[in-house]
């Protein structure tokens, strides 16, 4: 069989989704920075921060339905105007403007990620889906090996006007490209109802998705925390620089999604083991993170290999496996409950981490996400496989969790 997952279709895709995520990369490292500039407390930098993803927690469900009735296509025009009309805004607007704008951001990457995934894992067969799904992600990730060194680059030669200008830019770029990408048509599906299976059915295809929504949220804490706050954090760590230790976690994962998609688990089984290895790498992430100031650069920049490595292999692993254990007839909207779950954990990073960080200090919000890492390691290896059910391909074998 042909590798589908890498024919030129799907590497457009993917190259799409590169340049959409762009200027995520670079405002990541700048909202803050300017945020701070303009007096804002770690908690409403934590607020303006996290609004993103949960905006996005709200959305994930809605756009799984919407684009699996109305199909990817015809969404992805809409919001790509929709997020040109957000990145616009950056560069007018103060801090009341950056929070507008990154709920319009939000509710843009919503329906964008679940249209090119849905689009993804309903073109391609199923032995080639988490190959598929772990090179859509990582080209989500791919801007963020540069793109924040570019923007605080360009901060420090040109401040706000001239980071402004390359947002405008992006915005026009994603647009236009965007227009005429060559996503699969989903075909719609009016009729497909939950309420088309029985309940017992319902009821054991809810414990997979119950069980992997709440491993992402808590590790997806962690992975908030260090993407809100490592660029404020970073000034305090002699010799450490956000936009180093952003390029190496991103580096990582780059590297370990190209050289392991194919090694990710995805046969229908709960890889116990190997989510619990990885949730303790985040585990020590944090940890290490939590000691930079006083272990220095060196133990700085090695917390962001350990984070990056967690997050090239979480997502997909997860992502993977309910592709295989929920019913076909309601698995996008539910795939979307997962992803909402994840943009939950992201925004509590900043919700919740923030004000700890102002209560106490960085190094102590970051030894509570290790703390939290390391009890989704203890849900990932003490969670015991069920029985699995009979509606997934007609397996026997899919469903183990």
């Amino acid at each position: 069989m042909t590798d589908k997952a890498l024919s030129a279709p799907f590497l457009r895709l993917y190259a799409l989704a590169l340049l959409f995520f762009s200027a995520n990369a670079m405002l990541n490292v700048i909202v803050p920075l300017r945020s701070e500039e303009l007096g804002a407390s770690n908690g409403r930098i934590g607020l303006i921060m996290g609004a993103y993803m949960f905006t996005c927690m709200f959305f994930r469900p809605l756009a799984g339905h919407l684009i699996r009735r109305h199909g990817p296509a015809a969404v992805l025009r809409v919001l790509l105007l929709v997020n040109g009309v957000a990145l616009v805004t950056y560069a007018f607007a103060g801090l009341e403007g950056y929070l507008a704008a990154r709920v319009m951001q939000g509710v843009c990457t919503a329906f964008f990620s679940m249209a090119l995934q849905i689009g993804i894992i309903d073109a391609l067969p199923e032995e080639q889906r988490s190959q598929g799904l772990s090179l859509y992600s990582l080209s989500t990730y791919m801007p963020t090996v540069l793109g924040p060194l570019v923007a605080l680059g360009i901060w420090d030669w040109g401040g706000m006007d001239a980071f402004s200008l390359v947002l405008i830019g992006l915005a026009l770029a994603a647009g236009l490209f965007g227009y005429r990408a060559p996503i699969e048509a989903v075909r719609p599906h009016p009729e497909a109802r939950e309420t088309a299976r029985g309940p017992g059915e319902r009821l054991r295809g809810r414990r997979p998705l119950l069980v992997s929504c709440w491993l992402m949220l808590l590790a997806s804490v962690v992975f908030g925390a260090v993407s809100t706050f490592t660029p404020l954090y970073a000034k305090q760590i002699e010799g450490g620089h956000a936009g180093v230790y952003f390029m190496i976690q991103a580096s990582v994962i780059v590297v370990c999604r190209f050289v392991l998609s194919k090694r990710i688990p995805s046969d229908g089984r709960w890889p116990a083991g190997f989510l619990g290895a990885v949730c303790l790498c985040a585990g020590l992430g944090a940890s290490l993170l939590a000691l930079s100031q006083v272990g220095g650069p060196v133990v700085f920049y090695v917390s962001a290999v350990l984070v990056g490595l967690s997050q090239a292999l979480i997502y997909p692993t997860l992502v993977s496996y309910l592709t295989f254990v929920l019913p076909e007839a309601s698995r996008n909207v539910q795939v979307g409950l997962f992803l909402a779950a994840a943009d939950l954990g992201v925004s509590l990073g900043g919700f919740a981490m923030g004000p700890v960080a102002d209560r106490f200090s960085y190094g102590t919000m970051y030894a509570a996400g290790a703390v939290l890492a390391v009890l989704a390691a203890c849900t990932a290896l003490l969670n015991r496989p069920a029985r699995s059910f009979a509606g997934v391909r007609g397996s026997s074998e899919a469903g183990h969790l």
